[in-house]
Order: structure tokens, then C-alpha cells, then sequence
């Protein structure tokens, strides 16, 4: 039929041709259906035979490889993190806190045998004790110059702790002067004990008054600094590691998912049972994985033990032991200076709160109610019915030896509190001398041997954490550092290295 004439059968135009058929064509006879059942049915092997056997193969095995990879960099990360966080908290913030708290203590015992030198002047009695006394101030005054200078070191970057230390550093000298200068004027009165000349006390009530305004806030505002540095950074790390072991748990099973896959398919596809490099590779991922976890949760106790249950201990026994030494000094002041008795008397009472806070309690009935407390937790030590920072750490108890330590502090604690009533009484008796003795004096019995029992207690409790955290410290830098960073990449290389060897021969069957 010509093309454009009229098919007298259907009444349409003939088209000449199939192919040039318009949308009427689908409505032909059913023969006319069959080529397009014949190209649907090619397009279908032709789908089905773009996935070979060889492009599976190179397809799992490039999974397999990515998936290990990041199995690889999941544990690395996390690791790298964790090492990073312990670093921060170890080897800079954590010892930065300590050295701060270290050198308020260091200015407070300076200014407590400033007092002490001052309260027993040239009184021919004493002059064993004012040796020993000089020999303490200066003492301190090397410890305070060398926490100083590590201060200045660790506040490198932190403007706030810089500024904190540039006031240390100008108002040291300026209080070691009016120190010098007391002493001079001291000798040159040749005062009686406890009875300095008016301007020899003047001037050590502007060395104690500039202490305490400038020099204490600045090297306490060191040390809170640094604390809150150590909780940022514990709080951030911890986070991480919560966050970085599901991560690694992920990657671990897609890992794993993959090379199942990738051995089902070479055992089906070449009738093998197992490839061996593979089943290697599989079990060598399944121990690395689970080695990633179980150095993430090392990583997690190490800084729970370096941070909560070390540190936080080291840092309130720090600020216990610098201000008790304060609370003592606070006693030579009130024998020194009667203007001022009233006012170094509740100083003392505020400092003795901060060490072991009870509630409502005054100066007359601490003692009572500090024996019933001590009552009350030694029957029970989960009763701890005191705040301040022995009852921090009594509530952190956590190390071997740590609660004798502790239970120690707060026995010599209650036994420097009984000495100190016992002086006031004689002073309010006008036994000034005697009251000097007694504060003063290193016999058994009395109160600055009872001081230095306390502060010997403090020490050990410290000596207990500080060994602890870097305990800690250590063992975490030893499971994260180099070594294992090596190790773990040898790992890799070999993994990813056998996964490729167990694939290439089955390859190598169809060049």
C-alpha cells in the first residue's frame, strides 16, 4: 500500500512501515507485540550481566577495603582524642591547678611565720623558734617563687591566668619588702613577746592586709581557672569517647557485614568453602575491633580515675592544706594585733567552715558539734555529716589507704581546734605569754605540734592521689601513645594488604 493511502480495511492511512506506526500501532493484532518483548527480554540479560562475577568481586572487595579503612580511622580518631584529652588534663590543666593551689599555700604559710616572727619578737625565750621560724619563711618564699614562675609558664595563651599572674608577680616583691620591713623594726623596738611596737605593726598589717586582698585572690584565681579548664576539657572528652565507641562499634560490624559478604560470594561463585586470607582478615578486623573498644573504655576509666576520683581529691586537699595553713596564721594575727582580735577571730571561724563546714555553727560550740560529727561518721563512714573540703574528700574515698588518710585529717583536725580554744582561753585570762607558748610551741601537746601533725596527715592523703592520678596518667600513656598508634597501623596495612592478596587469584581465572 503506498504511503498516505487510505486502507479501505481500517479506514486509517497506511504508514509504510512498523516503525513509522503512530500511537494507533499498539492497538494491532497480537503479533505485532512481539518485538517488543524480544528487546525487553535483552535489556534484561544485558542489566544482569553488568554485574559479573569480576565486578562483584572488585565491588565487595573496594567495600571491604573502604569499611576497614574506616574501621581504622574510626579507632584512630577516637584514640587520638582521648590521648589528647588525657594529655590536657595530665600533663597541663591538672598539675597547672595543683602548682597554683601549691603556691597559695606557699603565700599563706609565708604570711602565717611573718605573723609568727612578729608575735615572739626579741624575747630572748624563743630564740630557737624565731630561727626555725626564718628558716620556714624562707622556705616558702623559694616554693612560692618557683610556683610562681611554672604558673607564669602554664598561663601561656590564657589572658585571664596571665593577668592573675602578673599581680602575683608585682605584689610579691612589695610584700616581701613589707616584710623585711616589720622584721627590722622589730629588732630594733626589741619588743616582749606578743607585744610588737606600733610600727612594727603597722607595717605587717599592710603586708597581711595586701596578702590577703591581692595576692591570695589573684593565686586562687590561678587555681580556679586551671580547675575549670580540668572540667571543660574532662566533660568534652568524656562525651567524645561515649560518642567514638558507638562509632567504632559501626564501623566494626560494616566491616565485618562486608567481608561476610565478600567470602559468601567467592565461596559461591567458585564453589570454594573458605578463601583463608579472607577468614584472616575477618578475624584479625573482629580482634581489632574489639581491641578499639576495649582501649576506648580504658581510656574512659583512666580519665575517670585521673579526673573525678584523683584530682578533684588533690584539689580540694590543696585548698584544705593552704587554708588551713591560713586559719593558723590567723591565730598569731589575733594575739599580734588586739584592734583586730574580733576580726582575725571570725576570719579563723570562716576558714575553719570552709575546711570542714558545719552549718549554723559558731566559734563556742564548733567543737561539740564537730565531736558528734566525727561520732557519727566514724560509726558509719557513708555518714559524712560535714560539707567543706575535708567532707569533699571523705565523699571521694576511692584509693587504698586513702580513708585511714582521711580519717587521720579530720582527728589531728579536731585536735588543732581543742588547741585553739585552749589559746584564746589564756589569752582572755591575760596570759599572754603563755598563750604565745602554747601557739607557737613544737612540744608534744601543743598547738603548732599538733599543726604539723595535721598538716603531715594532709600530706599523705595528698601523696595518695597525686600517686593515683599519675598512675593513671601513666598507664593511659602507655596504652595510647606510640606504640599502639604503631601497632594499630601495622594492622591496618595488613588487612587491607590480605584482603587484596585473597581476592587477586579468583580475579586472575577470568584475564
Amino acid at each position: 500500500m503506498a504511503p498516505g493511502a487510505l486502507d479501505t480495511t481500517t479506514g486509517t492511512k497506511g504508514t509504510g512501515s512498523p516503525a513509522m506506526a503512530g500511537p494507533g500501532a499498539a492497538a494491532g493484532p497480537p503479533g505485532s507485540r512481539a518485538p517488543l518483548a524480544v528487546a525487553s527480554a535483552t535489556r534484561r540479560r544485558v542489566g544482569r550481566s553488568s554485574w559479573t562475577t569480576p565486578r562483584l568481586v572488585r565491588a565487595l572487595t573496594a567495600a571491604c577495603l573502604v569499611c576497614v579503612l574506616g574501621l581504622g580511622g574510626a579507632v584512630a580518631s577516637v584514640l587520638a582524642g582521648a590521648r589528647d584529652g588525657i594529655d590536657a588534663i595530665g600533663h597541663r590543666a591538672a598539675p597547672q591547678a595543683v602548682r597554683a593551689a601549691d603556691l597559695y599555700f606557699a603565700l599563706s604559710d609565708m604570711d602565717a611565720q611573718a605573723a609568727n616572727l612578729l608575735l615572739i619578737g626579741a624575747d630572748p625565750d624563743y630564740l630557737a623558734l624565731r630561727r626555725q621560724t626564718l628558716d620556714i619563711y624562707e622556705q616558702r618564699r623559694t616554693e612560692a617563687g618557683e610556683d610562681l614562675q611554672r604558673a607564669a609558664e602554664a598561663a601561656v595563651g590564657d589572658p585571664a591566668g596571665q593577668r592573675a599572674v602578673q599581680i602575683v608577680i608585682g605584689e610579691l616583691g612589695r610584700y616581701e619588702a613589707l616584710v623585711a620591713r616589720t622584721q627590722l623594726l622589730e629588732d630594733q623596738a626589741q619588743a616582749p613577746a606578743g607585744r610588737p611596737s606600733a610600727q612594727a605593726l603597722e607595717t605587717y598589717r599592710q603586708a597581711t592586709d595586701l596578702l590577703r586582698q591581692r595576692l591570695l585572690p589573684a593565686a586562687d584565681q590561678v587555681t580556679a581557672a586551671n580547675a575549670t579548664t580540668v572540667d571543660r576539657v574532662y566533660t568534652e572528652q568524656r562525651d567524645d569517647l561515649a560518642a567514638g565507641w558507638w562509632w567504632i562499634l559501626a564501623a566494626g560490624l560494616l566491616a565485618l557485614v562486608a567481608l561476610g559478604a565478600l567470602q559468601r560470594t567467592l565461596a559461591v561463585r567458585f564453589r570454594r568453602l573458605v578463601n583463608p586470607l579472607l577468614a584472616a582478615v575477618t578475624l584479625l578486623t573482629a580482634v581489632a575491633l574489639l581491641t578499639g573498644l576495649h582501649l576506648t573504655g580504658q581510656a574512659d576509666r583512666h580519665l575517670v580515675v585521673a579526673k573525678s576520683n584523683a584530682y578533684d581529691s588533690v584539689l580540694a586537699l590543696s585548698r584544705a592544706r593552704a587554708t588551713a595553713y591560713d586559719m593558723n596564721a590567723d591565730e598569731s594575727r589575733y594575739l599580734t594585733d588586739p584592734a583586730r582580735a574580733a576580726a582575725y577571730e571570725q576570719s579563723f571561724l570562716d576558714k575553719t567552715q570552709a575546711f570542714a563546714r558545719l552549718d549554723g555553727a559558731a566559734l563556742d560550740d564548733y567543737d561539740r558539734r564537730l565531736d558528734a560529727a566525727a561520732r557519727a561518721h566514724r560509726t558509719d563512714h557513708s555518714d559524712i555529716p560535714f560539707g567543706g573540703y575535708l567532707g569533699d574528700e571523705l565523699r571521694n574515698i576511692t584509693f587504698a589507704g586513702e580513708q585511714g588518710a582521711s580519717e587521720r585529717v579530720l582527728e589531728t583536725f579536731r585536735q588543732y581546734q581543742l588547741d585553739d580554744r585552749r589559746m584564746r582561753a589564756l589569752r582572755v585570762q591575760g596570759r599572754l605569754k603563755e598563750a604565745v607558748t602554747f601557739n607557737t610551741g613544737l612540744a608534744a601537746g601543743q598547738s603548732n605540734a599538733d599543726f604539723a601533725e595535721l598538716g603531715e596527715a594532709l600530706d599523705a592523703v595528698l601523696a595518695v592521689n597525686r600517686q593515683a592520678m599519675d598512675r593513671a596518667v601513666a598507664q593511659a600513656d602507655g596504652e595510647l601513645d606510640g606504640p599502639a598508634a604503631a601497632g594499630g597501623t601495622a594492622l591496618l596495612a595488613v588487612l587491607l594488604a590480605l584482603t587484596v592478596l585473597g581476592v587477586r587469584p579468583r580475579l586472575r581465572e577470568y584475564r
